[in-house]
Formats: structure tokens, sequence, C-alpha cells
């Protein structure tokens, strides 16, 4: 079984997912002092054991937001906001290895309502996101349960794969930023899309595959 990994931000589509969601929750009264103070209270708190990563991982603005409520709001937000921002090269790319049958998963940082709402729009039948610590239906506002970046990222992938009988070295993965380089070159058909300078100098210097284009026409390089 062949499997295809997915990156989101900034490998399907541009820019932070999460962050233009937290601005669609915003626009629609979803943020009021609550989640201000809880987002707040999340970087006094968690700085000192998180450090730069603070901010990925300090998602206390979902604070007491009724999660049945943020799976709607993020369907109507991936049809609204995300799928006109989608990367047509890396959107076909996926859609070739479903045609052929492999086994796609998208694999992300973002939020995990959010990345189950752009799957189900594009035909993926696995994800794996952050998870949120959740309470009687409600976000609770600490620290992720499940948080795929950087070495966590490969961390997954491989239990991904080991459950369905697939393995990492036969398996094709698509990022865009140097914390994707842990699992980027754990497989064997890694692609670099939009990539920042430190993967474009490591995908260059490895030979990856390398998509610098939104154009749907334009050839991969």
């Amino acid at each position: 079984m062949t499997l295809a990994i997915f990156d989101i931000d900034g490998t399907l589509v541009e820019g932070s997912t999460e962050r233009r969601f937290w601005r669609y929750l915003l626009k629609r009264g979803h943020q009021g002092p609550r989640q201000v103070v809880a987002y707040l209270a999340f970087w006094l708190r968690y700085l000192p054991v998180f450090g730069r990563l603070t901010a990925k991982k300090n998602n206390a603005y979902l604070y007491k937001v009724d999660t049945a409520r943020v799976r709607a709001l993020a369907a109507s937000f991936v049809t609204e906001e995300i799928l006109p921002r989608l990367y047509a090269p890396a959107v076909q790319r996926l859609q070739h290895h479903l045609r052929r049958g492999d086994t796609v998963v998208l694999l992300s940082g973002t939020l995990e309502p959010i990345a189950h709402a752009l799957a189900s729009e594009l035909g993926v039948a696995h994800v794996r996101a952050t998870v949120c610590r959740q309470r009687d239906g409600r976000y609770r506002g600490g620290p992720p349960e499940v948080h795929p970046f950087g070495r966590a990222k490969l961390e997954i992938a491989a239990q991904f794969a080991a459950e369905i009988g697939a393995t990492l070295s036969e398996a094709s993965a698509y990022g865009d930023s140097q914390h994707d380089l842990d699992l980027l070159q754990a497989v064997g058909d890694p692609v670099a899309v939009m990539p920042d300078p430190p993967l474009l100098e490591t995908a260059r210097g490895n030979h990856w595959l390398i998509i610098r284009s939104r154009n749907p026409h334009a050839l991969p390089y």
C-alpha cells in the first residue's frame, strides 16, 4: 500500500488556516473577554515551557466555545475562505494520488475540525491534525493533546503508516517548511511546495521535486 502525506498550511493552501479561522470566529461573535483572557493566560503559563512554540500551541481562544459549533463553523469557513486559496498544483498532485489508489492523509498542525472539513471537500479519508482538550462539549484551553509539528509529524506519520501496513520509505510527503524536514527526509518521495528558504536549500541539495508556482499549468522542478 502506497501512502501520500500532505501538509495543509502553505502546502495545500496559502497561509495559516488557523489564523484565518480565528478572524472568522471573531467576525461572527465567538470571541469575547473569556477567550481573550484564556489566550493571554496561556502565554503567561506556558511560555517558560514551550518557548518559541508557545504561539503554535496556544489554541486557548477556543476556551469554552462549543465543540459542535466549531465543527459547523469550520465547515463553512473552509468553503468560504479556504477553497478559493488552494494551491492548484498541490491539489492536482493530491488528486493524482487518489486516482491511482494511494492512501492519502492530511497531516497538519492546524485544528482538527478545519482539517476534517478540508479533507471532506478534497475526498480524503484520513486526517491527523491538532486535537484540543475538551470537556462537556466545550474546549478547555490548555495545550493540545496532539500537535503534529516538527519531529511529532514524523512520529505521527510513522504510526499511521504502521496502522495501514505502509512504509515511509515508499511514501510520498508534501511540505512547505523547514519544520517538515524530519518527515520529508524519512520518505522515499519528498516534495517541497512553495518552500521556505531552508527547505528550498535542502530540496535543491537533495534533488527533490519542488513546486514553486500557483499556476496549475506550471511544471514542478
